[in-house]
């Protein structure tokens, strides 16, 4: 199993139902998301929630270059992806955190331990994990960190 990630500034500053980020999987794998950091990029603390998205994607926005952290001869399959412009299905919401206001106040969500590591995407063209604010967004620093 190859480690990835990908990190940006994000494009916009999504909505209650717009993810500012996210990491999409394919019908080719199932990659297990195994941390994720937001940072404030303003004076204005921003609250975020980490979603799944299911059954519909809806438009997100471009995609991040994957990083290989591990294995060079691997390539990554999942997709990091930009500031959706129109609404994905949303399901289980999975953390929530508040980013104090200040540039750099952020928080790093750890997924790991257990029997298999990692919070897993299930394998289709319909499911992710989406990073979206709550009330008023913004623009933020992120990362995502996954295996697969």
């Amino acid at each position: 199993m190859a480690r990835f990630s990908a990190a940006w500034k994000t494009n916009g500053a999504g909505t209650a139902s717009l993810p500012i980020a996210g990491l999409m999987a394919t019908a080719a794998v199932r990659p297990r998301l195994v941390e994720v950091g937001i940072f404030n990029t303003t004076s204005t603390a921003v609250e975020l929630i980490l979603q799944r998205i299911v059954t519909a994607v809806g438009t997100p926005g471009s995609t991040i270059t994957a990083a290989y952290e591990d294995d060079n001869s691997q390539s990554a399959v999942s997709t990091a992806k930009d500031t959706w412009t129109v609404a994905p299905t949303l399901g289980g919401k999975l953390r929530q955190g508040t980013l104090g206001g200040a540039a750099g106040s952020g928080i790093i969500w750890t997924f790991g331990g257990g029997k298999t590591p990692g919070l897993v995407v299930p394998n289709s063209t319909n499911d992710g994990i989406g990073l979206l604010p709550v009330g008023t967004g913004q623009i933020c620093d992120v990362y995502f960190v996954w295996d697969e």
